[in-house]
């Protein structure tokens, strides 16, 4: 979500916006070609803000969502989802606090969608959800983030999930395949660890930072894929988005019974395809299986800097390591599987 004074200082950096929403900064490849490479400032405004106010806004969330919600502080985010009563994502947050308000962070895509499923638990709760537009959001990404971070902000948080704070600037360590970070604060103090940030990395948008989710196995969500996905088979588990102990939220007994008594038969999984990036929940097929029945879905793809689509794909266990894969149909573009930074072993049963 973009103020007029965000907008106003990207225009002047050169920044392409449409419909509020920064495309890039002129060059597609070379950003692209940067975001692999991780040395990054990407303008976050396709993500929405929901500030959580009032003496039940703990309770009432974790009434709501998958993580412990009482595990939020000044000093930890999380990841987590709110379910429909039987199971399925309809959104992936990331939840922290700033000046003792819960924050949601999320699509901007699916914000007035979030906003109505949640506003219908309220009931009598004390408690109010409104869209935040007066704070800005940009991302930084490299290998050398922290060093170069050091110098504007102090302190930093170290391992991913933590939250510090910086003066005006709300400071949150993310996962990617580089060190990486979001900044959230007044369009003042943002623009000006823009301009000191912008002498170490090329600016982006949208495209690339969801390419850097991509290339971090990030579990990401689009309108497309709503209700499609229990948690689990998003790799929520894997980091941290889900409590199996909190009790009971809308949604835990699927949940809940996915991760005691089932064995989980989709997973999310990182291809590189030899095509153009298809749109969230394209099929995909697999020569091992009948050719009138997908194996799986795209979750999202981005352009990968050295040709095809990288992509995120939700897929049958049983396909992962057999057949070859194709999008769209039996016959098309061919789907290589690529390694993902943690081990799926790893995640709860």
């Amino acid at each position: 979500m973009m103020t007029s004074e965000w907008q106003r200082f990207l225009e002047r950096a050169g920044a392409q916006i449409v419909a509020g929403e920064v495309q890039g900064f002129g060059s597609p490849e070379r950003e692209s070609r940067a975001a692999e490479s991780g040395e990054v400032i990407a303008d976050l405004s396709h993500r929405a803000l929901i500030a959580v106010r009032g003496a039940d806004a703990e309770t009432f969330l974790q009434g709501q969502l998958t993580n412990d919600i009482h595990a939020v502080s000044a000093s930890h985010s999380q990841l987590s989802a709110h379910c429909t009563p039987k199971g399925r994502v309809v959104s992936l947050l990331r939840v922290f606090r700033r000046d003792e308000v819960l924050y949601l962070a999320l699509p901007e895509a699916l914000l007035q969608g979030t906003l109505a499923r949640l506003r219908k638990y309220v009931l009598m709760s004390k408690v109010t959800l409104e869209p935040d537009s007066a704070l800005a959001q940009m991302g930084y990404s490299a290998a050398t983030a922290a060093h170069h971070l050091r110098d504007l902000l102090s302190p930093l948080p170290e391992a991913i999930d933590a939250v510090t704070r910086s003066g005006e600037t709300t400071v949150l360590r993310v996962p990617g395949p580089y060190p990486r970070y979001e900044l959230i604060g007044p369009p003042t103090a943002l623009g000006s660890l823009w301009e000191a940030l912008g002498v170490h990395a090329a600016p982006v948008g949208a495209g690339p930072w969801e390419l850097l989710d991509i290339l971090g196995g990030v579990p990401v969500l689009h309108p497309e894929t709503l209700e499609a996905f229990v948690p689990q088979m998003l790799n929520l588990d894997v980091f941290d988005g889900i409590n199996f102990k909190k009790g009971c939220y809308t949604g835990q007994e699927i949940v809940a019974r996915t991760h005691y008594l089932g064995k989980l038969k989709r997973r999310m999984v990182r291809l590189h395809c030899a095509a153009e990036p298809p749109p969230p929940a394209t099929p995909l097929f697999n020569t091992a299986h009948r050719e009138d029945e997908g194996v799986g879905v795209v979750v999202a793809a981005r352009p990968a800097p050295d040709g095809g689509a990288a992509l995120l794909a939700v897929l049958q266990v049983e396909a992962i390591n057999q057949g070859d894969l194709h999008l769209g149909r039996i016959d098309g573009p061919r789907c290589t599987v690529q390694p993902l930074p943690y081990p799926l072993e790893s995640a709860s049963r």
